[in-house]
């Protein structure tokens, strides 16, 4: 499958990679079909991107929070997750949505709306987690500058 999209441009779409998020997302409970990408030119994978098939110019950066929260162990509703099928810890793939404002120094990512997905069934969730440690807004830039200095 083809698909025109605004970041990537037009892409093959790999039917066997479609996510289905049966309830939608937040905010775009109609949204229901996703694949993940990311810009394989820029030799980075830390920022992905949640790329709607339903509305083609929808596509939400992501990341692995653990890569800027290394004890990120967020408590769910286990009946919002049940739905997406049996979870592994091979099987389970956390993301949290990235916001990139025009001040990169703000950047911050959703520890508290987490994305579950069942890697084996292709099936995903967005919860809200229960903890109250995890803030809407959880400043990253400066630890993605530390990690980058790291790897230099």
């Amino acid at each position: 499958m083809k698909l025109a999209t605004r970041i990537f441009g037009e892409v093959e779409i790999d039917d066997s990679k479609i996510i289905s998020f049966p309830n939608g997302i937040i905010g775009f409970p109609d949204l229901k079909k996703f694949i993940l990408m990311f810009d394989e030119e820029k030799g980075t994978d830390t920022i992905k991107w949640l790329q709607s098939i339903d509305e083609p110019s929808f596509a939400m950066p992501v990341m692995d929070p653990l890569i800027v929260c290394p004890d990120y162990k967020p408590e769910v509703d286990r009946t919002t997750v049940d739905t997406i099928g049996e979870l592994s810890n091979d099987d389970l793939l956390v993301l949290v949505t990235v916001t990139v404002p025009h001040d990169l120094k703000q950047m911050t990512v959703n520890l508290m709306g987490p994305f579950i997905i069942n890697v084996k069934e292709c099936k995903a969730v967005q919860t809200i987690v229960d903890n109250d440690e995890y803030p809407v807004k959880f400043p990253i830039y400066e630890i993605l500058q530390k990690n980058k200095e790291a790897q230099q």
